[in-house]
């Protein structure tokens, strides 16, 4: 069975990351999210597999290729702009060539059993087959209307209270060539999009079946916000294989699960608790405290008596003495001055909210730190309160307190009164 990967979304929601990168890039367990997927998908006995682009599509080729390296036969697709699910999937007739198809939405976080079960079902099944998963705000995604393990219909975002289920469309299908047909009819949605989930509907009202498979909700994740990397990142450390191929000095303390790749150093003192991550050629210590739940990129240093603690920290990524970064996700090439401190608790102890496209969002989360793009600088004894992001190549002067959102490429200074952001070469 071939498989079609819908991966050409911008990801805004996950801003300052997808400013320099495509979401399905990002780094979660040291490894992008959409390599999981495909790991996934090649452990389920898919061979080939079509990605349909559009952001930045140009980057997930180069670092995929054909790819040999996971064990399938990669082609790609661009779309000419972002129009829809049914649009990215009509893409793929020529390359099914007829056959039943398996659909996987690019920004998942899949367990490879979840996604075994439903390439299983959907080779022993007739008509289609959804994956569906309990959720507890059904509200935000769409709902799936069941009759035993039959779809009768699906309601996108339904407002609180009217939803006719918890099970959430899960963006997993295994899909007959048919759908192309009900794919042609689709007109534009509300938002001006062409959603396979009309498409699907019509596929229903036509008398053809779509089962469902039902999915449980460790075993799937959908990372469209910042909050959910950390999540996934949790999920991809459980599959760590332990060992050490770095150097790790006498006194440093290793306990549980933790993997220090090649070239690496941990120094006197660290004291580390898996399961953790520590990438090659990254110098750790010495007298750190790195806490579970962690994955430090390659190249990274983290300096004198720091503290990380269920976080991301990407490539070439430097956190200066005395600093403390928790509940966190921290992009390439930053610099983090000493005595540099990333708040992740409320006074209240409320639930952590965060910009997101203009709006204020609970995240769900009672801890939660700071979302730092790429490139970006702070001075030293600067403190970063929870759920603030710093947008990539932005610099913060030293001994500030931030509360609001850094916007990239700005120099936040101090002056009477207050700050002021200035663009930097400005």
């Amino acid at each position: 069975m071939k498989a079609v990967v819908l991966a050409a979304g911008k990801g805004v929601r996950l801003e300052p990351f997808t400013l320099t990168r495509p979401k399905h890039l990002i780094p979660v367990g040291g490894r992008p999210l959409l390599e999981w997927l495909l790991e996934g998908l090649a452990s389920s006995g898919v061979r080939e597999a079509l990605i349909v682009t559009y952001y930045m599509g140009d980057k997930i080729r180069g670092y995929f290729g054909r790819g040999s390296d996971l064990g399938l036969e990669l082609t790609y697709a661009t779309q000419r702009e972002v129009l829809g699910t049914a649009d990215a999937i009509g893409m793929a007739e020529e390359y099914v060539d007829g056959e039943d198809f398996l659909v996987v939405y690019g920004d998942l976080m899949v367990s490879e059993g979840a996604m075994r079960r439903v390439v299983s079902t959907g080779r022993d099944s007739e008509g289609a087959v959804m994956a569906v998963v309990p959720v507890e705000k059904p509200s935000l995604y769409g709902v799936v209307e069941v009759e035993g393990d039959q779809v009768r219909g699906i309601v996108e975002k339904p407002r609180p209270g009217e939803e006719p289920s918890n099970l959430a469309n899960a963006g997993i299908y295994v899909l007959p060539p048919e759908i192309f047909r009900y794919i042609r009819e689709t007109g534009p949605s509300p938002r001006g999009e062409y959603e396979v989930t009309d498409s699907l509907q019509r596929f229903i009202k036509d008398g053809h079946t779509l089962r469902t498979v039902p999915l449980e909700r460790g075993e799937w994740l959908d990372v469209g916000h910042p909050w959910n990397l950390l999540e996934a990142n949790e999920r991809a450390l459980q599959r760590l294989e332990a060992g050490v191929e770095g150097r790790v000095e006498e006194d440093a303390r290793l306990i549980g699960p933790v993997r220090v790749e090649e070239d690496a150093r941990v120094r006197a003192g660290a004291y580390i608790e898996g399961p953790v991550l520590i990438g090659r050629g990254s110098d750790i210590g010495p007298n750190c405290y790195i806490r579970p739940s962690t994955s430090i990129g390659e190249e990274v240093r983290i300096g004198n008596a720091c503290e990380v603690k269920n976080s991301i920290i990407m490539d070439r990524t430097h956190v200066a003495h005395l600093s403390y970064v928790g509940d966190s996700v921290l992009g390439s090439g930053c610099n983090l001055g000493a005595g540099t401190i990333t708040a992740n608790i409320r006074f209240d102890k409320k639930n952590v909210r965060m910009n997101i496209k203009g709006r204020r969002i609970d995240s769900g989360r009672r801890k939660l730190g700071t979302f730092m793009g790429d490139d970006a600088q702070t001075g030293i004894n600067v403190s970063l309160m929870p759920g603030v992001k710093v947008g990539p190549g932005s610099w913060i002067a030293p001994g500030l307190t931030v509360y609001e959102d850094v916007p990239p490429w700005t120099f936040l200074q101090a002056e009477r009164g207050g700050v002021r952001y200035k663009p930097i070469g400005g």
